[in-house]
């Protein structure tokens, strides 16, 4: 698969982040079909997009990112969750993965991080 059709959804309540992310995943040649700034709204613009890859805040508003991550894998046992946090709790982090998330791409962004995880997640397509 080419770089330009791996499709991501943002899900971050920070604009700051989400700009950040699009810009470096624009770089890199990944195609950003949709962002959230919260839960509720990234788990409509799943199902609505279809991506690839999510990359998902875990604290927010309304709803989180570990609800949110569960939602998404009971949806599609296939979805290919990353977390984005600045945190380096564990428990956060563990928490995440244990309801199906892929890996975890730490705050703030590494373009070379983002890629190889990627890479990683989609079989190395």
């Amino acid at each position: 698969m080419a770089l330009k059709d791996v499709r991501i959804l943002i899900v971050d309540d920070e604009k700051f982040y989400r700009d950040s992310l699009r810009d470096i995943l624009g770089r890199i040649g990944f195609t950003v079909v949709a962002e959230a700034a919260d839960g509720i709204e990234a788990v409509r613009m799943f199902l609505t997009h279809r991506p690839h890859i999510v990359i998902m805040d875990v604290y927010m508003p309304v709803k989180n990112g570990i609800d949110a991550t569960r939602e998404m894998v009971a949806l599609n046992k296939n979805a290919n969750v990353l977390t984005s946090s600045a945190s380096d709790c564990p428990s956060d982090t563990n928490a995440v993965l244990k309801v199906g998330a892929k890996a975890i791409l730490k705050k703030p962004f590494e373009p070379r991080e983002i890629y190889d995880t990627i890479k990683q997640v989609l079989g190395g397509s």
